[in-house]
This record gives C-alpha cells, sequence and structure tokens, in this order.
C-alpha cells in the first residue's frame, strides 16, 4: 500500500499520528480491535509498541479476556468496550457503552479513543487485505 497507493497510505497514517491520546492505552485498544479483526501483523506490531511504552505483559496477554480479569480498571474497561462495539461495525455503539465510555473521559479524550479506533480500523484493512504478516524474529525449534 505504501507504494501502491501512496497518498491513500500517507492520509491513514495522518489520521493515527493526529490521534492525541494516552499512548499506553492507546496501544491497547489497537491491540484489540486487530485481534478482533484479525490482523496478525497489527497485533504483534502494537503488543511490541505497548511493551516499548512499559505495559505489562500479562495485561497484553490478557486483553482477549479483559472482562473476565481484574487488570484493567474502569477507564480502560470503557475504552475496551466501546473498542469492540465499533469493530467491526455492528450497526450502531449500544446507548449504555458509549454512555459508560464517555463517563470515563472527556469530550476531547472520547473524540481522540473514536480516532485511535477509526485509525486502527483502517490500518487492519489495510493488513488483512494485503496479507501483511509479522516479521518473524523467532526461530522454529524441532522437537
Amino acid at each position: 500500500m505504501s507504494s501502491a497507493a501512496r497518498e491513500v497510505y500517507r492520509a491513514v497514517a495522518a489520521l493515527d499520528r493526529s490521534v492525541d491520546f494516552d499512548p499506553r492505552l492507546r496501544e491497547l485498544v489497537k491491540i484489540r480491535v486487530s485481534q478482533i479483526n484479525g490482523c496478525a501483523y497489527c497485533t504483534d506490531m502494537h503488543a511490541r509498541d505497548a511493551r516499548e511504552a512499559g505495559e505489562d505483559e500479562r495485561r497484553i496477554w490478557a486483553l482477549t479476556n479483559w472482562r473476565k480479569t481484574p487488570f484493567f480498571g474502569e477507564r480502560e474497561r470503557g475504552a475496551l468496550a466501546l473498542a469492540e462495539a465499533m469493530t467491526p461495525l455492528p450497526g450502531g455503539v449500544p446507548d449504555d457503552v458509549y454512555a459508560e465510555a464517555a463517563r470515563h473521559f472527556t469530550e476531547d479524550e472520547l473524540g481522540n479513543l473514536i480516532g485511535a479506533i477509526i485509525a486502527i480500523t483502517a490500518w487492519n484493512i489495510i493488513g488483512v487485505g494485503t496479507a501483511e504478516q509479522p516479521e518473524l524474529e523467532i526461530e522454529a525449534t524441532a522437537a
């Protein structure tokens, strides 16, 4: 995409850069949306980015079951619930999910959270649509 549709790629990158949001929570949202969208490339990249930002390994691993773990606070739960409700587009976000997220974020923060969800969804569509794969840094071992 970066060479085949350079301007589209730049526009998505600019959208992503425009999001001004808590970096660690932003990475958690990106991981969760990427998991739902089945984008291995983005899941891998943002798990690494989250670790570099100081995120705890257990919380990254627990994202698929965030509702059932004690690892996430109310603010994070609100963000993750909104991310899941918006991914993939379900025909509308339930009022209670939106209200819960809005309870924990200012209007600007909520706008940026929604921007982060939109940006990672666009990247996921690119990653899945072009069959991007994570770089293989781990060698398989013989049994």
